[in-house]
């Protein structure tokens, strides 16, 4: 990509268009803000300090835009001045800075791009600081001290010292003091002097402010000169190609906020708008659940032959009818915690997107857009429209969203219209994570083993960013698998994951907020095709302990005084060992029940073969197919209410069930639903349990496959339930 450098002069901004060299971009101009004043040093900024002639020293061209300092304006100068830029050079797509831990500096760079139709590069973002100091140093950059500003840190003895030097004494102050180690906490700044691309020289010694506990002294550049570096080893190791040579000096622009029209293009409504009455001749279909909290809404179009159109008009009619749903109960997508987005086709991803971007948006959702997942399944082959939408939704407005659009080496960046993550009530859903490689956002090379070991990593990058590991506090991992995966890809697959699991838990001991460890439940689920053409995609759930008062959760002794009634399973189903053995579960005592229930047929012959409702013709027994499904149905449905009962959860407190099964099956989805429907009337009506609903309280979801295992993804059925305490 062509980039435009933001800058400043110091360590970060060089060495993060450094990086961008060594990805391969070309940086074809440098961007600016400059004082009005320009014979006062502006080192005060939240986002920017004066450059001075760096642009000129490098030899590329530069925009400069003068501004007055005044309350939160600095967003709108940058939306100015690289408007400028883009009009003067079309052929820029991205924007390239030096944040390492600034959300302020990060979401302001990401906002005036996503404005301008740009890309955020932050190559250094959440790296280590000792390290990124340490590698810049090592990179060639020599940059000193042009103020201080902090504990330990004094201008007559660390002001004008280069890194090289201060790099011990800023790693003893972070052990005590925990500062910055490079300075993102105003601790210092920098002027670069020498690097791969250019060299400074000349200064004056100013005291700004004399405070004996932390005095303040600045470094005022005095005089310049420029050297070729065409010859220099390190330039060449990174690109010659970049252009950022003397021969290749270009023009200086200054950008006065007068001199431009500032008015932003709006964009064009979408015709999205909500037509009831075009819903209706529609044949949707809506399952939800009635957790007061947090429950999910799911949509899909019933009998494809005769309702469906194309992919974009399903999903049209799918969101504006959940949306409608959502106005109904008095909410709206900015409630939206996550979504599941099932489509028929993955050569049509890109059109879904253009779909999904005109319902859920930045403006819509202000507390953050939902985090994702997308895959393929085998809709239209059970009788289904393109697209099949579960949402997830939260009655308040507590959720925390990480959204980081920004390519850098931290984790894959979401540019579009969804976070990597969403907590929500201790409960942190994570967006699908492919095997990308963050810097370049390309699938990793080595295949589905090494996908997947790239898409954990990826996972534990985000779970840190939260304070936690995927390693202490995983309560469910889904892996969905393309079926370009081999069985022993698949095998090699599950090893590998929990290879890594072992690796990297000891060294997140400090994360164990639990007494010991969570032991996570695992779904593996193989589905036609994934983003990008994935192998494989990871999908895990986490519990994020929060700092409420004992009193408002229940432990362990107040469930003990709890009244235990007799579970309606031991009265249908004679205890057996395999009862246990199909089942899957991960509880966090009084808040969190995870489970996965797989049904093989091995299982199901022995659910069939322990009840009383077959036929029986001379000494063979006969069942049908739907006979089959009832009983499994019946089965999976009592064998989960004996878990929530044991763990004192109720069905009230049931997030979602989603249901898999297998399209080959020769069954339909309209039939499986319509089956375990009625038997969920029957356990209803039994043991007044749950309450009496208009709709299903549970999603059936068709696949190739499924298991807890990736050895047999056999199931003919797999429940997913997931229930936390309001």
């Amino acid at each position: 990509m062509k980039v435009v450098g933001l800058v400043s002069g110091g360590k970060d901004s060089c060495f993060a268009m450094m990086k961008c060299l060594q990805y391969g971009h070309e940086v074809v101009a440098l961007a600016n803000l400059l004082p009005a004043n320009d014979s006062v040093d502006e080192l005060d900024s939240y986002m920017y300090q004066t450059a001075t002639q760096l642009p000129e020293v490098i030899g590329i061209r530069r925009h400069d835009l003068s501004y007055n300092k005044t309350t939160g304006d600095e967003v709108e100068d940058m939306f100015i001045l690289l408007k400028e830029v883009k009009k003067q050079i079309p052929s820029i797509t991205a924007v390239s800075s030096g944040a390492i831990a600034s959300d302020y500096q990060r979401l302001r760079v990401e906002n005036v791009c996503s404005r301008l139709g740009l890309i955020s590069l932050a190559y250094l973002w959440k790296l280590d600081q000792s390290l990124l100091l340490q590698q810049m140093i090592e990179s060639g950059i020599v940059a000193i001290t042009v103020k201080v500003a902090a504990i330990g840190l004094d201008p007559s003895k660390h002001l004008g010292k280069e890194m090289s030097h201060l790099w011990p004494h800023l790693l003893k102050l972070n052990e005590l003091y925990g500062s910055n180690i490079c300075g993102e906490g105003g601790e210092y700044e920098t002027l670069t002097l020498d690097c791969p691309l250019f060299k400074v020289n000349e200064f004056q010694h100013v005291l700004h402010d004399s405070n004996s506990i932390a005095p303040v002294g600045i470094l005022h550049p005095l005089a310049f000169h420029c050297e070729d570096k065409s010859q220099s080893a390190s330039v060449s190791d990174i690109n010659r190609t970049n252009g950022l040579s003397p021969e290749n000096v270009g023009s200086v622009i200054d950008v006065q906020t007068e001199s431009l029209d500032i008015v932003e293009e709006k964009a064009q409504p979408s015709d999205v708008a909500l037509d009831l009455s075009q819903l209706e001749k529609r044949n949707l279909r809506l399952s939800k659940n009635k957790n007061e909290n947090t429950f999910s809404i799911s949509c899909w179009l019933q009998d494809s032959t005769k309702s469906s159109a194309d992919l974009q008009e399903d999903l049209k009619t799918i969101l504006l009818k959940i949306e409608s749903q959502l106005n109904e109960a008095g909410f709206s997508w900015e409630n939206v915690v996550y979504i599941h987005l099932y489509i028929s086709d993955m050569n049509m991803f890109a059109i879904a997107n253009e779909t999904y971007v005109n319902f859920i948006t930045q403006e819509k959702c202000r507390f953050g857009v939902p985090s994702r997942s997308t895959i393929e399944v085998p809709l239209l082959q059970v009788g289904l429209g393109n697209a099949y939408v579960e949402v997830l939704v939260a009655n308040d407005q507590s959720k925390k969203v990480l959204h980081v659009q920004s390519i850098s080496s931290w984790a894959p960046s979401c540019i579009g219209p969804y976070s990597q993550a969403t907590l929500h009530k201790e409960i942190l859903h994570m967006a699908g994570q492919l095997g990308l490689d963050p810097p370049t956002m390309s699938l990793c090379d080595g295949g589905p083993v090494s996908e997947l070991e790239q898409a954990l990593i990826n996972s534990e990058a985000i779970a840190k960013a939260f304070n936690c590991s995927i390693s202490t506090s995983a309560i469910l991992f889904v892996i969905y698998c393309s079926k370009s995966t081999s069985p022993l890809d698949r095998i090699s697959m599950q090893e590998k994951h929990n290879e890594i699991l072992n690796q990297i838990k000891p060294l997140n001991r400090k994360y164990d907020h639990l007494s010991g460890v969570l032991n996570p439940v695992f779904l593996y689920v193989l589905v036609p095709d994934l983003p990008k053409r994935a192998f494989v995609e990871v999908k895990p759930v986490l519990f994020v302990e929060d700092d409420r008062d004992n009193e408002e959760v229940v432990n362990d002794r107040d469930m003990s005084e709890l009244k235990h009634e007799v579970n309606p399973f031991d009265s249908c189903f004679q205890p057996e060992k395999w009862h246990d053995e199909c089942l899957q579960k991960c509880v966090v005592s009084g808040r969190i029940c995870a489970a996965i229930l797989s049904v093989t047929t091995e299982v199901a012959d022995k659910i069939c073969s322990s009840v009383h409702t077959t036929t029986n013709v001379g000494d063979n027994l006969v069942i049908t197919a739907e006979e089959k499904l009832e009983q499994v149905a019946k089965f999976c449905l009592y064998r989960l209410d004996k878990l929530l009962s044991q763990n004192y959860f109720s069905w009230d407190d049931v997030m979602n069930l989603r249901i898999y099964f297998s399209a080959s099956s020769n069954i339909s989805h309209e039939t499986l639903s319509l089956i375990i429907q009625s038997k969920f009337d029957e356990f209803n009506e039994k043991t007044k349990k749950a309450k009496a609903c208009e709709e299903p309280v549970f999603n059936v979801v068709p696949v190739i496959s499924s298991g807890s295992s990736a050895i047999s993804m056999d199931d003919i059925i797999t429940c997913e339930l997931f229930a936390r305490k309001s």
